[in-house]
């Protein structure tokens, strides 16, 4: 006993005493705590020892007791790796996970923790998200390590500020536009560059092996946050149109590598129809196109305004070259025709084809094609001398202005699409009557905004009202022609 330590009084416990080996084999957390229990009494006992004595013994026999249950602990078995193809699959889930907070919208946990104060937190604390309960849940039980240190890494570990879904960091720093957008084409490089490696390292055999596939895996999940936190730094007061154009270019980029790490994982090698190519493309035109972005609202509302007027455009000479060759299906169906017309022995009505009066249009169905297409005609006009007022007189500060001109501009081109396809056979005039009149509402409203903005310094100029008559004798035409189906 004398020379066993303070351990050695214990039954048991001592260095010679007969139980040190199914110590070291099967020594547990519940058996350490009760011998450091036992220590504690024995030497807190001690009367007769000063205080000072018996605080120093104690603390050296809790120490020893320690040091023995760690080293005779049977060592922690090390996590195992997932499989390249597997970890690759898991990165492409944990990349559209992101997707929601980029468009700013409340994934399930976010929508369940809402409103409980440090909900947010203790989700921090415990993991974030399925990957932390996942890893966490998973070790011990044979299941995978995926990626071990992918949310706790520098510089996106649990100490990073969380923001808002889909809204800017708030800061009361100044806006440094060009920092920005240097930031913002440098991080593009970083995605870029690492899809280029993901890709050559993975359409090769031998594939790499699960710890540098690890290490590739971190590698592009850094460059996607590290862009998405750029993305953050943008201010909703530099213009609400020109963050969403940066929000849909931050979605291309993520949503794009999320592909790629799909295909990767299906096809890794000698993919037959390139598809690998073809998602790494996708990428790295999305992560070069900016540089060529607008770099304020101004020019972005300009990109808009000329997207619009190009898809009213396209809408209104595809129903011109319908009208000009009356036959609104041209080429749609002269196939089908031919190949069932022998195996139909001339049927009027074929069951899964349209008939000849669902085809061609009426006489009435003629005449009213017409003030719609004025109407169309008119509304390409009206986006077009709204695009120019902006670019003559637009200023870069009233970014409130232009957002509100954009939004509803925006609303004219689906309204256009609305009333094309109404106007196809079977044409239901009620349906037109009622697009049109829908169209008729956004073009007056798009006047009425772009009228009382900055950008129409004189407000009585001659062509809002000329375009409003229009738009007033088109929608009246319209209300003529279809009186009769309103009365039935």
């Amino acid at each position: 006993m004398g020379g066993a330590g303070p351990l050695g009084a214990g039954p048991g416990l001592g260095a010679g005493g007969g139980r040190a080996g199914p110590l070291g084999r099967g020594w547990t957390a519940c058996c350490r705590k009760r011998a450091i229990d036992a220590v504690a009494r024995k030497w807190s006992g001690c009367r007769s020892a000063a205080p000072a004595v018996k605080a120093e013994a104690c603390v050296c026999g809790l120490r020893q007791a320690t040091d023995m249950a760690s080293a005779t602990a049977p060592a922690a078995a090390a996590p195992t790796l997932a499989p390249p193809l597997q970890q690759l699959r898991h990165l492409a889930e944990e990349l559209r996970l992101l997707l929601p907070r980029v468009r700013g919208e409340l994934t399930e946990l976010e929508r369940a923790t809402a409103g409980a104060g440090s909900g947010r937190g203790r989700a921090r604390g415990r993991g974030v998200g399925r990957l932390g309960r996942r890893r966490g849940a998973g070790l011990g039980r044979g299941r995978y390590l995926l990626l071990p240190q992918l949310f706790h890494s520098p510089p996106f570990g649990p100490h990073t500020p969380h923001l808002q879904v889909g809204e800017a960091q708030e800061t009361t720093e100044e806006f440094n536009r060009e920092m920005f957008w240097r930031r913002l084409n440098e991080a593009a490089v970083t995605v870029s560059r690492e899809a280029t490696t993901l890709t050559t390292v993975f359409s090769q055999l031998p594939l790499p092996s699960p710890q540098e596939t690890q290490k590739f895996c971190e590698q592009v999940h850094a460059a996607i946050k590290a862009f998405i936190a750029v993305y953050y730094l943008l201010p909703k007061d530099q213009g609400i149109t020109l963050r969403k154009l940066v929000r849909g270019a931050t979605l291309d980029i993520v949503d794009g590598m999320a592909q790629l790490m799909e295909v990767l994982s299906i096809t890794p090698t000698q993919s037959p129809e390139n598809n690998d190519l073809i998602s790494y493309n996708s990428v790295w035109v999305a992560c070069q196109q900016m540089p060529q972005m607008p770099r304020d609202n101004k020019a972005a509302a300009l990109l808009m305004l000329t997207k619009n007027v190009d898809f009213v455009k396209d809408a209104h000479e595809e129903m011109e070259r319908a009208v000009e060759e009356c036959d609104p299906y041209s080429g749609l169906l002269n196939d089908t025709d031919e190949n069932n017309s022998d195996n139909h022995n001339d049927e009027d009505d074929v069951l899964g084809f349209p008939s000849n009066q669902d085809l061609y249009w009426s006489e009435d169905d003629q005449e009213l094609i017409i003030p719609c297409l004025a109407l169309v005609r008119a509304s390409k006009a009206c986006l077009k001398k709204i695009r120019i007022l902006v670019a003559e007189n637009g200023k870069k500060d009233q970014v409130a202005q232009l957002d509100d001109i954009v939004d509803i501009s925006d609303e004219i081109s689906p309204s256009v699409d609305d009333l094309a396809l109404s106007i196809y056979p079977p044409m239901c005039h009620l349906t037109v009557r009622i697009n049109s009149a829908k169209l008729v509402s956004v073009l007056k409203k798009a006047l009425e905004i772009t009228k009382a903005s900055h950008v129409t310094p004189q407000p009585e100029d001659s062509w809002i009202p000329l375009l409003i008559n229009a738009i007033d004798h088109c929608m009246n035409r319209i209300k003529e022609l279809t009186q009769s189906e309103l009365e039935l």
